[in-house]
């Protein structure tokens, strides 16, 4: 493989191409809440327990957690794109009528399906952003939830076929689906 530098442009579309999970960084300084939408996180280790989340330099959040030394990563649940969008724009108050765990610091989002709260273990700079690692303090999920996904540039969300004929056949008599077995239904 030879050293030829990638154009960004090339870069972005490819990359667009792994669907992530969305999630909603948060954190707290000077008494102010910071938080931005993110979708470059990721577990690293279980022993400490690690996760890695990757922050433009540039985001006031990406100050707010170097001050801090604290963060909480929140976990979007399908239904939750407009929290996503409104924390991956600029605004004076992102946390303006948003449902917060009370008593959380780092603020935990309630609509989160898990969160984690670290603090920071390690900096380590990453172009033109930081790979923020950091040690899991406490985390929970809120089971039977599914995520929020990110994929061509696009929200999204799991599929499941078995859900959709359950929804479906709601009128239906539950004992007579009962006796069905393992089925897949066909996109129409």
């Amino acid at each position: 493989m030879s050293d030829a530098t990638v154009d960004g442009l090339a870069f972005r579309e490819a990359i667009a191409h792994f669907a992530t999970g969305v999630t909603v960084v948060t954190t707290t300084h000077d008494g102010q809440p910071a938080g931005m939408t993110a979708s470059a996180v990721c577990s690293l280790s279980l022993d400490p327990v690690l996760l890695v989340v990757c922050i433009d330099n540039r985001l006031a959040t990406h100050k707010a957690i170097d001050a801090s030394k604290r963060f909480a990563v929140n976990v979007l649940g399908e239904r939750d794109e407009e929290l996503a969008r409104r924390f991956a724009r600029r605004a004076e108050d992102k946390f303006a009528g948003v449902a917060l765990v009370e008593g959380s610091d780092p603020p935990i989002l309630s609509k989160a399906i898990a969160h984690f709260v670290c603090t920071v273990h390690e900096r380590v700079p990453g172009g033109d952003h930081s790979i923020f690692i950091g040690q899991v303090l406490h985390c929970e999920a809120m089971p039977g939830r599914r995520p929020l996904l990110y994929y061509r540039s696009a929200f999204g969300a799991i599929r499941d076929p078995d859900a959709e004929f359950l929804e479906e056949a709601g009128g239906w008599d539950a004992g007579s689906v009962g006796g069905l077995g393992h089925f897949h239904v066909r996109p129409r």
